[in-house]
């Protein structure tokens, strides 16, 4: 796995979360409403989640045994809530409160949620893991990504269309409970799941270094 991550920036873990673990990951998804397509949620409790213990493990080995999860999305694409996202890259990091250091910026709010733009180092010594509550095939709005261009550094955005060229494309399939790890900077985009379907995600980044400059996480606070 971590050959695929460094050489593609992705891959399929070698494990399958249990139906009791994903129970666990099943509840986090109640406090959603029924149009929200998405939701910001605090990292912290997840370190404590039982389900997860595998996904931590995996992360601490890739990382370093400080990783913890920094930031957590809840995906839920359905009939209500359907959605698709263009080729971009995941470039910022939720802190805890705005200290001006050099590199940083700017600073936005998402969902009430203090986040700002690092430099793109950060990004690159991160590692997001999304975890599969609903199986994914082509027609479910798969991720899809551009394999090698975590390799790229910020990639502006009129260069993206040529890097996808070169890089191509893939779709990551899943099954009900699969999980996948990305390097966190890699080219990504998602299209609309067809009628009748759902997917339900729940991405988490994982961290192992500390902010510089007085900056703290906001799952360190």
């Amino acid at each position: 796995m971590d050959m695929a991550l460094d050489t593609a920036g992705f891959a399929r873990c070698p494990f399958r979360l249990s139906p009791a673990a994903l129970g666990e990951v099943c509840e986090l998804f109640a406090a959603m409403g029924s149009v929200q397509p998405g939701m910001r949620i605090d990292p912290r409790p997840l370190r404590e989640m039982a389900a997860l213990v595998p996904v931590q493990s995996a992360a601490a080995t890739r990382l370093g045994v400080d990783a913890r999860p920094v930031r957590a999305l809840l995906f839920d694409k359905h009939d209500g809530a359907n959605w698709s996202l263009g080729w971009h890259q995941d470039r910022t990091i939720e802190v805890a409160a705005q200290v001006r250091v050099a590199g940083f910026g700017p600073f936005t709010r998402k969902q009430g949620r203090l986040h700002v733009a690092p430099p793109v180092g950060i990004i690159e010594r991160m590692l997001t893991v999304r975890v599969h509550v609903d199986a994914v095939d082509d027609d479910n709005g798969p991720l899809i990504v551009a394999p090698g261009s975590h390799r790229l550094g910020y990639i502006a955005e009129a260069s993206i269309a040529s890097v996808v060229d070169r890089c191509g494309e893939t779709a990551c399939v899943a099954d009900t409970g699969d999980v996948w790890f990305y390097a966190t900077p890699i080219l990504h985009r998602s299209g609309r799941a067809i009628a009748g379907r759902r997917r339900r995600v729940l991405q988490v980044d994982y961290a192992h270094d500390p902010l510089p400059g007085g900056l703290a996480w906001a799952a360190d606070a």
